[in-house]
């Protein structure tokens, strides 16, 4: 079974040769590593071109910048002979039985479903000093994607079926890649939670997510993305979005809370989002927070 490794390379010269080498040092080996180059301005070209050299399973395409989103997106509709995908930061260092142990229990679930395999990640420096680990014991579900993504981009691996469906549905409104997969997996096919930490999420200060950092960090983070940015926003119309593309294909329970979510304010419906019976984030926090944003229509 062939993987590929998408990698979107942007600016990454200073950490791009560590991550390289944790995928070439994969204990899995039938793997190719597909770069695209959303327009650094640094040494990251360079760097590739000289792994090119010495490894056959490098493949580039050197692009225009247009966002992460976008060139991800990108590597995923111009890689479409592969039977399994796995989404790869530039700065990040894998361990050696990542793509193995993701695989194997990927290929245990019919194929022909949109399924999904992720592990957990721990939190490390710049100079991949050990800051955390990461939080472990998640439950996936697509209640739970609604609202959060506990499945980072870099710890996932994808079947071709999944990928596919993202490529058929062109979308204007996703806010992060790995939450759109995880909600098409969680409503519609498999996901499986591998609870190991398979990658070293090295984080910088421009990470553009908050996972790792302390609770004053994720407060001034979230009200910066959320509030600031139209974060809130953003999230409504990507639910809005699923809920238009693929309405029809979900279970009556999964219709009911796209239903939920996606009708205009009024006060009955916020007061069913915030006693509905089961849980939506993992940590019992966030969970209060979010309860407390469905009474008042801010999601």
């Amino acid at each position: 079974m062939k993987v590929a490794v998408l990698i979107s390379t942007y600016n990454g010269d200073k950490f791009l040769k560590k991550q390289l080498d944790s995928i070439l040092s994969q204990t899995y080996k039938d793997i190719d590593i597909c770069i695209r180059d959303d327009g650094s301005k640094d040494d990251t070209v360079k760097i590739i071109r000289e792994y090119m050299q010495e490894f056959q399973n490098i493949k580039f395409d050197e692009g225009q910048n247009v966002g992460f989103l976008k060139s991800f997106y990108m590597l995923l509709q111009n890689n479409d002979e592969y039977d399994y995908y796995s989404f790869c930061d530039q700065d990040d260092v894998w361990e050696s039985i990542k793509i193995e142990s993701l695989l194997s229990e990927l290929k245990k679930l019919d194929n022909n479903k949109p399924n999904m395999a992720f592990s957990d990640s721990d939190y490390y420096d710049e100079q991949l000093n050990f800051i955390s680990s990461g939080d472990k014991n998640k439950t996936p579900s697509f209640r739970n994607s609604l609202v959060e993504c506990i499945s980072q981009g870099m710890t996932m691996i994808v079947n071709k079926k999944l990928r596919d469906i993202i490529i058929e549905k062109k979308v204007e409104n996703v806010v992060f890649h790995d939450q759109w997969t995880y909600m098409i997996a969680s409503s519609m096919g498999n996901i499986v939670y591998v609870k190991e930490s398979l990658v070293k999420y090295r984080r910088l200060e421009n990470n553009v997510t908050s996972e790792g950092k302390g609770f004053l960090e994720i407060m001034k983070w979230r009200i910066r993305k959320l509030v600031l940015d139209n974060g809130f926003k953003k999230f409504k119309n990507q639910i809005l979005e699923f809920k238009n593309l693929f309405y029809n294909d979900l279970s009556k329970e999964n219709q009911e809370l796209l239903n939920l979510f996606t009708k205009g304010y009024n006060l009955k419906n916020a007061i069913k989002k915030f006693v509905y019976p089961k849980r939506f984030r993992m940590k019992f926090i966030d969970e209060i927070m979010v309860r407390i944003l469905f009474l008042f229509g801010v999601l």
